[in-house]
């Protein structure tokens, strides 16, 4: 019978497991919240920051830019950096880029779609761009994470 051997864990893939441990200690009737969940969640907070920056810079030294250019720019800057880290420090996904890649842009680009068409409409309709951005992004995370953790990151089971 062959032996199987892990990968070593790297230290993004440990740094993601201190960030979520407590996740586990959680009561029963809060299972639901998972490590993944956590994780996703801190990451996508802390991308969303970048994108917020960008978004506010962009609107700052460059006002003579649309705003769907703004929001297209700074989001999918923080969706590149989401990706890698959602991989390596959230996911720990191992398996090939490229299929997953492909599926996290698809997603992207409907999040992307959606995200700057909410944006700009709020802010349209006199919503503060910051304001706009923050609603926008609230109405994608759950799909995003959905389809992260089962389609994209999903784990694969090993055949013997």
């Amino acid at each position: 019978m062959p032996t199987q051997t892990l990968p070593s864990r790297t230290r993004l893939e440990r740094l993601g497991d201190v960030l979520t441990s407590w996740a586990t200690k959680l009561p029963s009737r809060l299972r639901f919240i998972t490590p993944e969940l956590v994780g996703f969640v801190i990451l996508g907070t802390f991308t969303f920051a970048i994108d917020m920056a960008i978004l506010a810079a962009m609107n700052i030294w460059f006002p003579a830019v649309p705003l769907p250019v703004d929001v297209a720019l700074g989001y999918l800057c923080a969706f590149g950096l989401n990706y890698v880290l959602n991989r390596t420090m959230n996911f720990k996904s191992h398996a090939p880029v490229g299929s997953q890649l492909l599926k996290f842009v698809v997603i992207t680009l409907a999040d992307l779609g959606f995200t700057t068409l909410a944006t700009t409409w709020l802010a349209d309709i006199g919503v503060p761009f910051a304001v706009a951005r923050v609603m926008a992004a609230c109405c994608v995370g759950l799909f995003t994470y959905v389809a992260a953790r089962f389609w994209v990151f999903r784990k694969e089971t090993v055949q013997d």
